[in-house]
């Protein structure tokens, strides 16, 4: 017999999802077989397998420990493979944690390092994560089976700030409702060159050449050519001017959409690309900033405003204000 505690990481979810995920290598039939038989029950009781689970609910499957190895697609019935995490953590020593509670962790990572990885071979934030949560002994190898924490919001290889992070289902699905509701307010930092005064709310739509990794910002629907219109994407950003030094200016811009490249576009489209940045902006600036070591788009995701919750799992966070200070190359840049 094999017997599971349900834990945060894997609460909040159907019993048939996690079933699904703890044996990944068992047809659905006969997962439901199964629970009709009683050899996987919930609570010492028949389970059809849309109970919500809850934390300390306890999960028996009386198979034979080879079975069980078997059908959750491993040679033993150990949990998941951690050498990547512990290597990910060990290697992404620059990644920070700013804030962190039972459900949610939000990381500052420097530039240069991904979000999550866009190559089987990469190591990126989430498996940092994933590194760090194993380390305080907040995940173990075998909940990894059924529950990966992740990060829930992608910056740029090159961007650096802050990134939020579940570390529970319930965490997970708290991040991505209040991503896609708009209600979590994102604020970032850059550096363009010359004197520029602005403080404006600009919207527009954009288009994605997906073959070159490049998009277009066109500043009116009247603008986007027939070929691609129906291929835009409508775009909102405010722009405030913060500080003018040294023919630098330091823009503290507000994401109301999060498209590919927005910010980085939308400032190249207005004729202030951002210093720094190879795809979108001047090459002539880009080499006088590169002897100074500028080596990326001097873009930072410096805030984060979280909404107010009535959901007791997420009151720490509630209405709260995360700052991340700005890298120091914008100072030693800022610098007359």
């Amino acid at each position: 017999m094999i017997t599971a505690v349900i834990t945060s990481n894997e609460a909040g979810q159907r019993f048939d999802k996690y079933l699904k995920k703890l044996l990944k290598d068992a047809p659905d039939s006969l997962i439901y077989r199964m629970l009709r038989k009683k050899n996987i029950v919930l609570n010492k009781k028949k389970a059809d397998g849309r109970e919500k689970l809850c934390v300390d609910d306890e999960v028996r499957l009386f198979f034979a420990d080879e079975t069980f190895a078997k059908l959750c697609g491993r040679p033993d019935a150990g949990g998941a493979d951690t050498a990547q995490y512990v290597r990910a953590y060990q290697k992404l020593s620059g990644v920070s944690v700013l804030y962190e509670d039972d459900h949610i962790l939000v990381a500052d990572k420097p530039s240069g390092v991904l979000s999550q990885k866009s190559k089987p071979e990469d190591i990126s934030v989430n498996e940092w994560l994933i590194g760090y949560l194993l380390a305080a002994r907040c995940v173990t190898d075998g909940s990894l089976a059924t529950f990966r924490p992740s990060v829930c919001n992608r910056l740029d290889r090159n961007t650096s700030g802050m990134v939020v992070c579940g570390k529970t289902l319930a965490g997970s699905q708290y991040l991505s409702r209040i991503i896609k509701e708009k209600s979590l307010e994102k604020y970032y930092y850059c550096l363009v060159p010359g004197e520029l005064i602005i403080h404006e709310r600009m919207t527009g739509y954009l288009h994605k050449d997906a073959a070159r990794n490049k998009v277009t910002v066109y500043h009116s629907a009247a603008d986007i050519p027939d070929s691609v219109r129906q291929d835009t994407a409508y775009i909102d950003t405010a722009f405030a001017s913060i500080r003018t030094d040294n023919g630098l200016t330091l823009l503290e811009v507000q994401l109301f959409t999060g498209k590919t490249h927005q910010i980085r576009a939308h400032l190249a489209s207005l004729g202030h690309p951002i210093i720094g940045d190879a795809k979108y902006g001047d090459a002539g600036v880009n080499r006088k900033y590169a002897k100074m070591g500028v080596k990326s788009q001097m873009l930072h995701a410096h805030k984060l405003i979280f909404p107010e919750s009535v959901d007791e799992k997420f009151s720490q966070i509630s209405g709260k204000t995360l700052e991340s200070p700005f890298p120091a190359l914008f100072g030693t840049l800022l610098r007359p």
